[in-house]
């Protein structure tokens, strides 16, 4: 009766949640009543006997092992984890603790530079934001990507504004886990797949161990980690408490972040395990601004813009339970929320209009303040059974999912005249505000089928019921007033995929899934200073197909090979209409290429006890061609001379590659990193020049270098030193219309730091 109990305590905690909202969170279609109710129903069949199992607790003496680390920092996740099956899917795992990454800016070309594709915007030097996409997708703070901790969602808020404003400390993360597209069926319908961050746990056998790194750097940058975990018995924990601060590579960009964490586990027998976990961090970020494309080619560093600010409080909690009935049935309950923040106030005209204006009093124009506030509560319930299927153990994971999102948005708020992080209205109310919701009942399965011993065939589908609702006013005049709107979507989402075992240590694998991205009411508004809205946008639908050969050979050659296919039918994009930025369906994109990651170490291939260490030579290299295979942009339908059909996807580099060279000798390694990356556009009309204001043109493509080494001594000690950007290379990877620009937004030049690190 335990699993019924906890199930029961997770859905009365959503529905409690749900009470201070005046509206039921669902309206759900009567041909959806059968499955809401049978899981209920199949749950308080489950009997699961709750005697207290007797954990032997034996002290054992700490062995050390001395040897040359052989890891390449990445993985695959097992054919079946936990509750969730990642037969036939094409994925990565980043262990971050078998990399010489610099972790103390979350500098993700350097983590996750293994990872083939995979697009980076860079102009964020502090790290807080992560901003990554694959496959021609847009990487603005990975909302293509379904974004989660330890499994459950962290972003704004899931479908009507899925931006990541909150990224762990690298230093904190043990793994990061990603799914491409085929992740749709059993995380939500993003295009992009999951984007997981596994958190660090506490020492599996020590009571109390302690962790420490320092990190300083070039241009103010200090940056401190502090954990302190362990296990004692039935109970472990771990707790961090995380701070980094900089004046920043350009002028106005200093930045101030502070993060604390705790996570408990509880087992309450050999079959019931209990978990809590809570997260909060804050951050101020002075924004710089933009440039336009003459002002970065003077100076990158140079800034305009001296009193723009941002701001994040964000809290994230879960409470979760894991239910192992025997080796081969599995239960999984996450009960999440997200009460979060954010905030800026500033002068966000075009770049090119200066912030000089005088008032009549003498002092400058005010700035303006917009705040959002995010309340998110969600219940995910997974299932997995294995069984006998032709002598062969197959597996069935099923899922429900809840979801209510609320979002209170106050924009155009007439602040004060100063230069300071000060969020004060000067005149009474903001100039637009709107209240909207989301509510998401999904339900899931998969089943992998064992054909043999290798091969395994995955079908799977998703139900997704979606409502949302908006109402508020866009301006204070007599018809900016929006009446209470209300909006409901079902989507049935299929997918197949596939595997076969070629060896011990490689495989074939191919996936086929649908997709689906809405299009809520809170996209329909202006989120950009610059930008026109269409009215009109529809929703985004498609499919990701990919294909693959990977796995090692001799432990000295690791390798993923494959290519894909990604459909977005009636993707959102920016066109240029005389002279103005207008945000519409710009039409339907086909995106096609290869990914491809090999790493090898010769010199044990050819030496295989040699005493000189290792050197692994790995290339991580995406070709992508993505481009628009229709014109459907209501505005300008009747202009055939403007269709964008053939032109490039925005925000798509045709190649990135990433190649590196990695030295390793007993406890000292050392990583060189290259990175090249093609020009993109940035409007799907592919304009050459950039405007006046610098928010649409083509950028540059960039190659840029990074040197880092790792020494690790006796007794826990560790140093840590490298180079960001050894050339100093001048780039940019972005353009933006509103924060944190307006303009074309450079990345770091050079920089250095150096870490020390204990653990005891």
């Amino acid at each position: 009766m335990i699993v019924l109990l906890v199930v029961n305590i997770a859905l009365g905690s959503f529905a409690i949640a749900m009470k201070k909202f005046d509206r039921h969170p669902f309206m759900v279609p009567a041909k959806l009543l059968p499955f809401v109710a049978l899981g209920p129903l199949l749950l308080s069949m489950v009997d699961v006997q709750a005697q207290q199992d007797t954990v032997k607790v034996v002290d054992l003496k700490e062995v050390r092992i001395s040897g040359t680390n052989t890891s390449t920092g990445v993985d695959r996740l097992p054919e079946v984890d936990g509750t969730v099956i990642y037969a036939g899917k094409k994925n990565e795992v980043i262990v971050l603790d078998a990399m010489d990454a610099d972790l103390s800016t979350n500098n993700v070309r350097q983590v996750l530079a293994k990872v083939p594709g995979l697009s980076v915007w860079e102009n964020d030097g502090s790290g807080i934001q992560v901003g990554v996409a694959a496959r021609g997708l847009s990487p603005n703070r990975s909302w293509e990507f379904n974004v989660r901790q330890d499994g459950f969602d962290i972003s704004a808020e899931m479908f009507g504004y899925p931006e990541a404003y909150y990224s762990p400390p690298m230093e904190a993360v043990e793994r990061i886990e990603l799914v491409r597209g085929a992740a749709s069926l059993q995380y939500g319908p993003q295009f992009g797949g999951l984007l997981n961050y596994r958190m660090k746990k506490g020492d599996a056998i020590k009571p109390v161990v302690f962790e420490t790194k320092q990190t300083m750097g070039s241009y103010g940058l200090f940056n401190s980690y502090n954990a302190i975990g362990g296990t004692k018995g039935k109970f472990s924990y771990y707790g961090f408490w995380h701070h980094r601060s900089a004046d920043g590579w350009r002028a106005n960009s200093r930045y101030t972040t502070n993060t604390g964490h705790f996570s408990m586990n509880y087992a309450l027998n050999a079959k019931v395990k209990l978990g809590l976990e809570y997260t909060r961090m804050d951050y101020e970020s002075q924004q710089p601004g933009g440039h336009t494309d003459g002002s970065f080619a003077m100076d990158p560093r140079a800034s305009t813009r001296e009193r723009n600010w941002f701001t994040v409080p964000w809290n994230v909690a879960a409470l979760t339970a894991e239910v192992a009935f025997n080796d081969r049935a599995h239960l999984d309950v996450k009960v999440f929320t997200t009460v979060a923040e954010r905030s800026s106030v500033g002068f966000v005209r075009p770049i090119n209009e200066p912030d000089s204006f005088i008032t009549a009093l003498g002092s400058k124009a005010p700035r303006q303040v917009d705040r959002d506030e995010y309340n998110n509560t969600g219940v995910e319930v997974r299932f997995l059974q294995g069984y006998q299927l032709a002598g062969q153990q197959s597996h069935l994971a099923v899922g429900v999912r809840g979801y209510y999102g609320h979002t209170q948005r106050h924009q155009k708020g007439i602040g004060t005249t100063g230069s300071d992080l000060d969020l004060t209205l000067t005149e009474p109310g903001y100039g637009r505000e709107l209240d909207l919701t989301t509510s998401n009942l999904a339900v899931f399965a998969e089943n992998q089928f064992k054909i043999g011993s290798r091969l395994s065939v995955v079908p799977g589908m998703r139900y997704e019921f979606i409502r949302s609702t908006v109402e508020g006013y866009l301006n204070t005049s007599t018809t900016g007033t929006l009446p209470y709107m209300e909006q409901t979507r079902q989507l049935p989402l299929f997918g197949i995929g596939s595997e076969f075992r070629t060896t011990a240590t490689t495989e074939v694998y191919a996936n086929y899934s649908q997709a689906y991205r809405p299009v809520l009411f809170s996209e329909l508004t202006p989120s950009a200073t610059t930008d026109i809205i269409d009215p009109d946008m529809k929703d985004a639908s498609g499919y990701n197909l990919d294909f693959g050969y990977r796995g090692k050979i001799n432990k000295n050659l690791t390798f993923d090979v494959g290519g894909f296919v990604l459909e977005y039918k009636d993707r959102i994009g920016t066109v240029d209409v005389d002279g103005t930025a207008f945000r519409t369906n710009v039409g339907s994109s086909l995106s096609k290429g290869i990914e491809a990651y090999v790493e090898i170490d010769p010199l044990r291939m050819l030496f295989p006890e040699s005493r000189w260490g290792g050197v692994r030579l790995f290339a991580s290299v995406g070709l992508i061609d993505a481009k628009y295979t229709k014109w459907n942009n209501p505005a300008i339908v009747d202009d055939p001379a403007r269709s964008i059909v053939g032109k490039r996807v925005e925000n798509a580099p045709e190649r990135i590659e990433r190649y590196g060279l990695t030295y390793l000798y007993e406890r000292f390694s050392a990583t060189f990193q290259f990175n090249s990356i093609s020009d993109v556009y940035t409007d799907a009309a592919n304009t050459e020049e950039s405007n006046a204001a610098a928010t649409i043109g083509r950028i540059a493509g960039y190659q840029v270098m990074d040197l880092s080494a790792t020494c690790s001594f006796r007794k826990g000690l560790e140093l840590k030193v490298g180079v960001n950007n050894l050339a100093d290379e001048a780039y940019a990877t972005r353009r933006a219309g509103g924060y944190p620009g307006p303009g074309l937004l450079p990345s770091n030049g050079r920089t250095m730091y150096i870490s020390i690190g204990a653990r005891f």
